[in-house]
C-alpha cells in the first residue's frame, strides 16, 4: 500500500463525523443534511491534497475544519462591504448607500403590513403610484410623477406608452451606451418607436431637429450624457431651444411633440456648490419645458435603485394604465426608502442626512483629520502608513472626469496585489484601490460606522502573514 493510499484510509467517515458530539450545535443550527454537504466536500477537498502530498488533519481537527467550512461557504452571495476606493456613487458595490432614515422606513413597512395599496380614508383599494408622488411633485415643481424599477425602465416606458410606432428625434452624438451593454438605440427598438438620427457625434444644430420633423415624429428626445464627455469642436441646442421647436412643429390640431430629457443620473442639487462641474437638475429640465423627464433614485438623488417619471399629468397618467407599468413597478420597500430620503430634501437636511451628499460635501480638512487618525492608530500597532494627497470621484455615471480632492491613506506592501485580495475576503469585505505599489484607502466613502471593521481588517491582514 502506498503512501498516499494510507493518508486517504485516514480520512474520516462521513457519518461518523456528522455524529461527532462537538458538531451538535453545528447540526442544530444549520441542519444535519447541510453539515454533511460540508462534510462531504471538505472531504473531497481533502483527498485532492492528499493526493497533491499533504498529511491528513488529525482527527482532533476535524470539528473545526467543519465550522470553518460551514462558516465561508455559509455566508450570504450579497453581503455588506466597506467601500474605501472614493468612488461616491460605485455601480459594483450598491451605488448610493442610503440613509438611517431610510433604512428605518424600510424596516418599519417591511415588517408588518402597510398601506401599500389601501386608501385609509375610504378604506377602499389605492393605488401605490401616490406613495412618493406629492413629495416629487413638491421638490421639483412637476405636475405628476410616476416610479418604476430604475431608470432604464422609465426610459423604456415613456417610449413605449407615448411613442410607439412613430419616429423619435435624437442627436448622434446622445446615442449612447452605459454599463452593462445598455444603449439607447436598442431601447428605442423594443419599444417600437422608431429611431431618427440628426447631426453628427460632435456637433448637432437646431436645423438638424427642423429638418427631421414629418407627419410621423411623436418626440425629440435629448438623453444626457452622464458617463462620457465632448470637448472641443461641440454644439448642441439647449433644451428651451428644442421645447421652442416642438410647440412650433406641432399640429394645430392632434397630439404635440413631445420633448423627452433623460437626465440618467438627475440631481436635485446644484453640483456646481461643491466646485463640481454643472450637472444639469430635474428642476431645470422641467423649468425649460420638457414634456417628460426621467432620472434614477440611487445615484445622485441618494435614494434606492428605482426609475422617476415626471412631467405633465395627462402624459403620466397614460403610463401608469400602460400595460408595462405593472410590470415594472417598484415594491414597498423601494418606495419606503424613497419617500424617507425626499424627505430629507424637504427638510433641507440632504447634505447632512443622504450618504452620497455627506461624501460629495465632505471638507479637505474633515477627510484629513480622519486619515490622519487611521494612521495613528494604525502606528499604535506597529502598522507603518502614510498619507497621500489624492483625488476621489462621483461616480455612478455622474459628472464624468469630475473628482474632489481628498486625503489617501496609504499602506507600502511587496505584495499590494495579494493585500487586496485578502481584504476582499474579510468580513465585512473592504474594497480599496492601488497605485504605485501602494494600497490606498480614501475615507470619503468609509461610512463613518464603518471605520472600526476597517482598521480591525487592515489589523488583520498586515499582521498575520499567510
Amino acid at each position: 500500500m502506498s503512501g498516499v493510499e494510507k493518508e486517504l484510509r485516514k480520512l474520516p467517515g462521513v457519518d461518523r463525523l456528522l455524529h461527532h458530539p462537538a458538531l451538535e450545535p453545528l447540526r442544530a443550527e444549520h441542519g444535519a443534511r447541510a453539515v454533511a454537504d460540508a462534510i462531504r466536500a471538505l472531504l473531497d477537498q481533502w483527498r485532492a491534497r492528499v493526493r497533491a502530498g499533504e498529511s491528513t488533519p488529525p482527527p482532533e481537527a476535524w470539528p473545526e475544519l467543519v465550522a470553518q467550512h460551514l462558516a465561508r461557504h455559509g455566508r450570504p452571495l450579497l453581503r455588506p462591504a466597506i467601500n474605501a476606493t472614493g468612488v461616491i456613487v460605485h455601480t459594483n458595490l450598491g451605488r448610493a448607500p442610503l440613509s438611517p432614515q431610510a433604512l428605518d422606513a424600510v424596516a418599519q413597512v417591511a415588517r408588518g403590513y402597510s398601506n401599500l395599496e389601501y386608501d385609509l380614508e375610504s378604506g377602499t383599494r389605492g393605488s401605490r403610484h401616490v406613495h412618493a408622488q406629492t413629495l416629487l411633485r413638491e421638490l421639483t415643481g412637476a405636475e405628476d410623477a410616476l416610479v418604476v424599477n430604475n431608470n432604464a425602465a422609465a426610459v423604456y416606458l415613456v417610449l413605449a406608452g407615448l411613442c410607439q410606432g412613430r419616429e423619435v428625434i435624437i442627436s448622434r452624438g446622445q446615442l449612447v451606451e452605459i454599463g452593462g451593454g445598455f444603449r439607447i438605440p436598442d431601447v428605442l427598438r423594443q419599444s417600437g418607436a422608431r429611431l431618427v438620427e440628426v447631426g453628427t457625434t460632435n456637433r448637432t444644430h437646431l436645423r438638424d431637429y427642423t429638418a427631421a420633423i414629418g407627419p410621423e415624429t411623436a418626440a425629440i428626445m435629448r438623453v444626457h450624457a452622464s458617463n462620457f464627455r465632448q470637448i472641443g469642436f461641440v454644439i448642441a441646442p439647449a433644451l428651451e431651444e428644442l421645447v421652442a421647436l416642438a410647440r412650433q412643429a406641432s399640429p394645430p390640431s392632434g397630439e404635440r411633440i413631445l420633448v423627452i430629457d433623460d437626465l440618467g443620473s438627475g440631481t436635485l442639487i446644484d453640483t456646481r456648490d461643491f466646485g463640481l462641474a454643472p450637472e444639469p437638475t430635474v428642476q431645470e429640465s422641467l423649468a425649460a419645458g420638457a414634456d417628460l423627464v426621467t432620472f434614477s433614485g440611487d445615484k445622485l438623488l441618494g435614494g434606492p435603485q428605482a426609475g422617476i417619471v415626471l412631467g405633465r399629468t395627462p402624459l403620466i397618467e397614460r403610463l401608469r394604465r400602460h400595460p408595462m407599468a405593472r410590470a415594472l413597478r417598484v415594491d414597498k420597500m423601494t418606495l419606503a426608502a424613497l419617500e424617507a430620503t425626499l424627505q430629507a430634501y424637504r427638510r433641507g437636511r440632504a447634505l447632512e442626512e443622504i450618504p452620497v451628499w455627506r461624501m460629495i460635501a465632505a471638507s479637505p480638512q474633515e477627510l484629513r483629520r480622519r486619515a490622519a487618525r487611521w494612521r495613528r492608530w494604525l502606528a499604535r500597532h506597529q502598522i507603518a502608513a502614510v498619507l497621500l494627497p489624492g483625488e476621489s470621484a462621483v461616480g455612478g455615471g455622474s459628472l464624468p472626469g469630475e473628482t474632489l480632492p481628498t486625503t489617501l491613506l496609504a499602506l507600502e506592501s511587496p505584495e499590494p496585489e495579494a493585500l487586496a485580495a485578502r481584504l476582499r475576503q474579510a468580513d465585512p469585505p473592504v474594497i480599496a484601490r492601488i497605485r504605485q505599489d501602494r494600497l490606498l484607502l480614501d475615507p470619503r466613502t468609509v461610512l463613518p460606522e464603518q471605520e472600526r471593521d476597517l482598521l480591525a481588517q487592515l489589523r488583520r491582514v498586515c499582521t498575520d502573514s499567510p
